[in-house]
C-alpha cells in the first residue's frame, strides 16, 4: 500500500485522500464497488466511457493503495472479481456526499457538471 503522508501542513490530510481518488475514474469504481462484488467486464459495462487499459490501470491502483480486493478465481476462462476492502468502504460517505454535492448543484457548478450524465446513471449501484 502507498504511504500518504498526513503528518504535515492542515490541509495535506485532504491533499492525500484527494490523491486516492483522483482522476476521472477511480470515485467511479468506488461507488459502483458499493453496491459488492463486480467481475472486471461488469465494471466496464457500467462506464462505457473507460477503455479497458485504463479501467485495469486505475483497479491496480486502487488495489496497490489497499481500497480495492482483487479475487481470481482458477476457473477457465479465468474470472476475477472486485470489491471494496474495509479501508474502501469506509470512504462510502465521501462517495456519497460528492454524488449528494453533483445532484444538488449540477444546475450551478459549470459545465462539468451540466455535462454530466445524470444521476440515475450511477443510482442504484
Amino acid at each position: 500500500m502507498k504511504r500518504h503522508n498526513v503528518d504535515c501542513a492542515p490541509g495535506c490530510p485532504v491533499e492525500a485522500t484527494l490523491d486516492l481518488i483522483d482522476g476521472k475514474w477511480k470515485g467511479v469504481i468506488l461507488f459502483h464497488l458499493q453496491g459488492g462484488r463486480l467481475r472486471f467486464g461488469e465494471l466496464r459495462r457500467k462506464m462505457p466511457g473507460i477503455t479497458q487499459r485504463m479501467l485495469t490501470k486505475q483497479l491496480r491502483a486502487l488495489e496497490e493503495d489497499g481500497l480495492v480486493l482483487r479475487e481470481v478465481f482458477a476457473e477457465v476462462p479465468p474470472r476475477v472479481e472486485y470489491e471494496l476492502s474495509e479501508l474502501g468502504e469506509s470512504l462510502r460517505p465521501v462517495i456519497d456526499a460528492l454524488r449528494r454535492w453533483a445532484e444538488e448543484h449540477r444546475a450551478r457548478a459549470g459545465t462539468a457538471l451540466a455535462a454530466a450524465a445524470p444521476a440515475e446513471t450511477h443510482a442504484g449501484a
